[in-house]
């Protein structure tokens, strides 16, 4: 296909090892449906000229992909795609507070929390006055035993006070807006970026797949920020929609 003639060049400019970029493309498009599941890659050697890398490079590509469960590399045969392009059911990332409040109420992941602490979050003056203490829950979110999300969330202490069970046990923005609260204003930006170290390992994914980072912060009627929230998302988990205003 012509757009894959992209791909070639620009690998050797990118600090990531080569037979990881390797296997975000071919990843990309299985993703995309160009290879079917039950369908073979096409050979080793057609991969190497197109990528321009050896055959440890794309062998070691394959090797990653293998143990993710995506495809299975069988002597004599080929390389089978295992699993289909329609990928798991991502994460709607709401553009307006009650919406994405709505998503996350009907979310039943398993939570699991790597730290609790009043440790405070990492404020700038444009997010609005900050509160006295904080409560920081630190957690990883799980779907079907694949970790998709790792989130760190700061509550206003009085706040997490009032449901102190419930916001260590069950998603949070949902516990928060059913609290006698006001919510004054919302904001969330999201930036994309690569999984560092630390996430690729709270994650169990590969080292440098895109991610989103996802800020989210509400202040009461006082200005008082009551919430901060930042999480990481795997990028084949989540999605994001847009009404574009004429």
């Amino acid at each position: 296909m012509a757009d894959h003639n992209d791909d070639r060049g620009l690998l050797s400019a990118s600090p990531i090892p080569l037979y990881v970029q390797v296997a975000d493309i071919i990843r990309y498009r299985i993703g995309r449906g160009v290879w079917a599941e039950g369908s073979l890659l096409p050979p080793i050697e057609v991969l190497m000229k197109e990528f321009a890398v050896s055959r440890v490079t794309v062998r070691q590509a394959l090797q990653l992909l293998a143990r993710s469960g995506l495809i299975q590399v069988q002597r004599g045969v080929g390389t089978l795609v295992l699993q289909a392009g329609t990928g798991p059911h991502p994460v709607k990332v709401e553009t307006t507070l009650q919406a994405l409040v709505e998503a996350y109420r009907g979310d039943t992941p398993v939570v699991t929390n790597i730290s609790d602490s009043s440790t405070p979050p990492s404020l700038t003056d444009a997010d609005g006055t900050p509160a006295a203490h904080y409560h920081h829950l630190r957690r990883v979110h799980a779907r079907q035993g694949v970790k998709y999300c790792v989130i760190s969330i700061y509550l206003e202490k009085s706040v997490f006070k009032k449901a102190e069970k419930r916001f260590r046990n069950e998603i949070i923005l949902p516990v928060l807006m059913s609290l006698d609260l006001t919510v004054a204003q919302a904001k969330q930006s999201i930036t994309i970026a690569k999984a560092d170290l630390e996430v690729a390992r709270l994650l169990d994914m590969p080292l440098g797949d895109p991610i989103a980072n996802v800020r989210r912060v509400l202040v009461d009627a006082d200005n008082t920020i009551i919430y901060v929230a930042e999480a990481t998302y795997r990028g084949d988990y989540i999605h994001l929609e847009m009404d574009l205003k004429a």
